[in-house]
């Protein structure tokens, strides 16, 4: 039996922003949010939401390892090299603004950073079927790019949100704790490991980590929903900040990227999907690193500022911006 290319098969599904606006892992987050309003006893064991996250994490990094091996190794160059820089600055610069912008803490900031410093799957997913829409061709390291930016920005704001909090240890401990921890372990040898096996060698396991994905993502977020929803009451604390930060955020430095992407002449593709990636916040990765590493951070505060506001915000406004913004540029 042949197996579909596990990048082929998050790339194509999504038809439209209301297809990812009503699918069933956001549905299933919102579902946990109604548990708690309504007071219902619906838990998810923690051993289980653990279970979830390993499984999660290693299958973004299989897939994105596969997807490395199989780009053109002479493309990757700039591209790579643009989304390392990126990775690591982005973070850093959501973990200033929130400074500015909301009375959070260094742990909840820098929470918040793991996840704009990381990327949205679904998001990518929706520019890609937006660019195709346009008979664009989307550039063959689109996947890696989106890997590659995956895992920096996660562990640059951990690292931030324990080098200024009152959480102990020094930047040596800290930088081997988090990089030795499960959730980077499982990225990062999740990506060596579909690198080397290739899609020959990832077909025998896709039933696992492909068509089980989006079943057991709904999950996970229920449970994240659940999480979120008993900590709503926290929210006040810098709402209007939080608001202000992941709408303008996500417009600015996806407009600044495209400018940097095109002054590269990686064109308007590669262009907008820089910008897309740079504008999007993680809902998968981050939350599960976060989750492992962080634990004395409030997750509804990414988690709400990601999923409610900047996940919406750029599939039915920031993707057509910057793709236009890309075009025009390229004139």
């Amino acid at each position: 039996m042949k197996h579909a290319s596990p990048i082929q098969e998050d790339v194509v599904d999504p038809t439209s922003a209301l297809t990812n606006l009503l699918s069933a892992p956001v549905l299933a987050f919102v579902l946990g949010l109604i548990a708690v309003a309504v007071r219902s006893d619906l838990r998810v064991p923690e051993a289980m939401t653990q279970g979830l996250s390993i499984y999660l994490l290693l299958a973004i990094g299989l897939k994105g390892g596969v997807a490395l091996r199989a780009t053109d190794a002479a493309t990757l160059v700039i591209p790579l090299t643009l989304a390392l820089v990126l990775g690591l600055t982005i973070p850093v610069a959501a973990f200033l603004a929130l400074r500015v912008l909301t009375p959070l803490g260094p742990v909840d900031r820098g929470a918040i950073a793991a996840h704009y410093g990381s990327t949205s799957l679904v998001t990518f997913t929706a520019a890609v079927v937006a660019l195709e829409t346009a008979s664009i061709v989307v550039p063959g390291y689109a996947v890696a790019v989106l890997t590659v930016l995956e895992v920096p920005g996660i562990v640059v704001g951990l690292l931030l949100a324990r080098r200024y909090s009152a959480l102990p240890g020094s930047w040596s401990a800290t930088v081997r704790e988090i990089v030795t921890g499960k959730s980077i372990l499982l990225l990062v040898g999740g990506l060596a490991i579909g690198a080397v096996i290739g899609e020959t060698g990832y077909a025998p396991v896709s039933p696992v980590f492909t068509d089980l994905f989006r079943g057991v993502l709904a999950l996970f977020l229920l449970a994240l929903g659940i999480e979120a929803g008993t900590r709503f009451s926290t929210l006040r604390r810098g709402a209007a900040g939080l608001v202000a930060f992941a709408i303008l955020f996500p417009a600015v430095i996806g407009t600044l990227t495209v400018l940097a992407a095109t002054a590269m002449g990686l064109g308007v593709a590669g262009s907008a999907i820089f910008g897309v990636l740079c504008a999007s916040a993680s809902y998968i990765a981050a939350p599960a690193a976060v989750k492992m590493s962080l634990p004395e951070a409030n997750l509804a505060y990414p988690l709400t500022a990601s999923m409610t506001i900047t996940f919406p915000f750029n599939l039915l406004i920031g993707i057509p911006a910057l793709i236009w913004l890309a075009t025009t540029l390229a004139r």
